[in-house]
C-alpha cells in the first residue's frame, strides 16, 4: 500500500462502520451517536432513492416500544395507526381475530418503512451523524486480525478505504458483510416454493383488517400502508414475470381470490409498484465473525407472510448497540460475546411462526405433495385458529411478537 493510501485509510475511519442505511443501520446508528461513540453509516443508494424505497410497514410493539425509549418515534407517534384485527377468507366464509385481545394483548403499528428511514435519517443527521450516500461497501477486511478495514467504490468509481475496531453489516443478503464471511460460517436455506407478486396500489384500504384469502387459484393478501396507499400480494408461479399481467387482470384475479361478490368490492386504483417474491427463509450462523456483526437482513432472511423482518431488524440493531456501548464504553466485551447466540434465538423462533404461516396460506407448491391429507391438515388448522382460544392466543403472542 502506497503512503497516499495510508494517509487515505488513517483519515477514512470510525470505531463503528455500519454497512447499509436501512432500518437496522439507522436504529444502529443513532444509539452509537447517543452513546458518544464514533461510527459511520456508508450506503450505497442515493438519499432520494433511500427516502422513498416503499417496503414493509407493520411495525411490532416491542419496535414501537425501542423506539420510542430511545427518542426515534416522533413520526411514528404522530402518523402510525395502530392496527389488531386479521381477517381469514375461504371456501368455508370468513372470520376475524381481534388479536389485540388475545395472547399479550398487543397490536401493531402501521407506518410505512420509507417514513421510518426518513425519520430515522434525519435524527441521525440532526445529531451530527455521518453518513456517505453513493458509497458501496465491496469487502470486509481482516475481521478477524488487529486492523479491521472496509473496502468501498467511492461516489465518483474510485477505490477507498474505511478503518474500524468494529463493523456492522446492515447492508442485505447479497451485501459485502454476507460476502466477506469466512469458511466456517453456516448458513441455513429453505426454498418454499411459493412466490408473490408483491403490488403497491394507490388506492384505499377495502378492509379495515389485514386480508388472508386461501382460494384454489392461489392465496391473496391485503394490507394497509396508509389512508391511499394498500399493500396487495398474490401467489403466482415460480418465475412468473411482475410485468406478465395488467392492471385490469391484477384487479380481476384479486376480487376473485378475495371473493369481493360476497364480502364487497375491492377500491381500484393505479398500481404503482409491483415485484416478484420468491418465498425463502434463510439464516447464518453465527452472527459475529471476529469484528464482523450481522444484523437485519444480513443476519436472515425471512417471509412476508410473517411480517417479521424490519422488526428483527430493530431488535438486532438495539442488542449490538448496547454491547457496542458495553466494550467501547464500559471496556465490558461480554455483552458482544453474547450478540449471536442472543439474536438467533428470536430469530429461529419468528422463522417457526413463518413456516407455520406459510403452510397455512397456501396449498403445496409440489403436484406430488398436494395430497386430500395434507389439505385436511390445512383445513383443521384453519377450524382450531377460528374457534379455539388457546390457538388464538399462541396466534396473537407469535403474530405480533418477536
Amino acid at each position: 500500500m502506497t503512503e497516499s493510501q495510508y494517509a487515505r485509510v488513517a483519515q477514512n475511519s470510525a470505531d463503528v462502520v455500519i454497512l447499509g442505511a436501512g432500518p437496522a443501520g439507522l436504529v444502529l446508528g443513532n444509539l452509537l451517536l447517543r452513546s458518544g461513540i464514533d461510527c459511520v453509516v456508508l450506503e450505497r443508494a442515493d438519499r432520494e432513492h433511500l427516502r422513498n424505497r416503499a417496503r414493509a410497514g407493520f411495525l411490532a410493539a416491542h419496535t414501537v416500544r425501542v423506539l420510542a425509549r430511545n427518542g426515534l418515534d416522533e413520526g411514528l407517534r404522530r402518523r402510525g395507526q395502530e392496527h389488531g384485527v386479521c381477517e381469514f377468507r375461504t371456501g368455508d366464509g370468513r372470520f376475524r381475530l381481534d388479536y389485540r385481545r388475545l395472547g399479550r394483548g398487543e397490536p401493531h403499528t402501521v407506518y410505512p418503512q420509507h417514513e421510518l428511514v426518513a425519520d430515522l435519517l434525519a435524527q441521525y443527521v440532526d445529531a451530527g451523524g455521518r453518513i456517505r450516500f453513493g458509497t458501496e461497501a465491496t469487502a470486509v477486511l481482516d475481521a478477524d486480525g488487529p486492523s479491521p478495514s472496509v473496502t468501498v467504490r467511492e461516489p465518483d468509481g474510485r477505490p477507498g478505504r474505511w478503518g474500524a475496531r468494529y463493523v456492522a453489516a446492515c447492508d442485505g443478503r447479497h451485501g459485502a458483510g454476507r460476502r466477506s464471511l469466512p469458511h466456517g460460517a453456516v448458513r441455513h436455506h429453505r426454498d418454499h416454493g411459493v412466490s408473490w407478486l408483491g403490488l403497491l396500489a394507490q388506492a384505499p384500504p377495502s378492509m379495515d383488517a389485514v386480508g388472508y384469502a386461501l382460494h384454489p387459484r392461489g392465496f391473496a393478501g391485503h394490507m394497509a400502508r396508509s389512508a391511499g396507499i394498500t399493500r396487495y400480494y398474490l401467489q403466482c408461479s415460480p418465475g412468473h414475470r411482475a410485468d406478465a399481467w395488467n392492471e385490469d387482470r391484477i384487479w380481476d384475479e384479486l376480487a376473485l381470490r378475495m371473493r369481493a361478490s360476497e364480502y364487497g368490492p375491492l377500491r381500484r386504483g393505479p398500481i404503482i409498484q409491483r415485484s416478484v417474491v420468491d418465498l425463502a427463509s434463510d439464516v447464518l450462523e453465527p452472527l459475529r465473525h471476529g469484528a464482523l456483526f450481522l444484523v437485519g437482513d444480513a443476519a436472515a432472511l425471512i417471509s412476508p407472510a410473517a411480517a417479521k423482518g424490519a422488526n428483527l431488524a430493530v431488535l438486532e440493531a438495539e442488542v449490538l448497540a448496547l454491547a457496542l456501548t458495553g466494550a467501547l464504553v464500559h471496556g465490558d466485551a461480554e455483552p458482544l460475546d453474547r450478540y449471536s447466540q442472543r439474536c438467533l434465538a428470536h430469530i429461529w423462533r419468528a422463522q417457526e411462526f413463518s413456516q407455520w404461516m406459510i403452510r397455512l396460506l397456501h396449498g403445496a407448491s409440489d403436484p406430488a405433495e398436494a395430497t386430500p391429507y395434507r389439505e385436511r391438515l390445512r383445513h383443521s388448522r384453519l377450524a382450531s385458529l377460528r374457534d379455539v382460544r388457546t390457538t388464538q392466543d399462541w396466534f396473537a403472542e407469535h403474530y405480533v411478537g418477536i
